[in-house]
């Protein structure tokens, strides 16, 4: 890995970075074009396995923004994957986040927390990003929460 500051940062926070994953259906990890890398859906794992659970049910907001700080070091992974460098990245542009709830959670947004601050505190000014945070009555697999996003990288 390069000995750039965001690798610097990722490893004070104790955070090493997964390998790619293998997409769970008939899609790719994520797709490239021109100055943007467009990264695909990834669930909430614990231990390997999916984070099962839904918002105001089963979890709290605290548990589904650790389950979203999860996500963000996967995102991460994926990025570093495609570019090979983190480094290479100019901007998060847009993240989207789906949080698995019930009806009458309206904490989405702080769920959401869990991965942009993350993203934040690993690439400083270019991790802060446009986002959305929805709540849906299911996720694939049961998991409680999944996040795409946008990033743009140096030409």
């Amino acid at each position: 890995m390069s000995t750039s500051p965001i690798y610097a940062r990722l490893a004070d926070l104790g955070v090493t970075l997964p390998p790619l994953a293998v997409p769970a259906a008939s899609y790719v990890p994520f797709v490239r074009t021109g100055n943007l890398v467009f990264v695909s859906g990834h669930i909430a794992k614990r231990d390997g396995k999916p984070w099962v659970g839904q918002l105001g049910k089963t979890m709290d907001t605290a548990e589904g923004q650790a389950a979203a700080r999860a996500i963000a070091i996967d995102l991460l992974g994926t990025l570093h994957a495609a570019l090979g460098d983190l480094s290479k990245i100019s901007r998060i542009v847009k993240v989207v986040s789906l949080v698995n709830s019930t009806a009458d959670f309206t904490e989405h947004h702080l769920v959401t927390n869990g991965c942009s601050e993350l993203l934040a505190q690993v690439l400083g000014d270019a991790g802060t990003h446009a986002r959305s945070a929805f709540g849906v009555a299911q996720i694939p697999l049961g998991a409680c929460v999944e996040i795409e996003l946008v990033a743009e990288v140096a030409a």
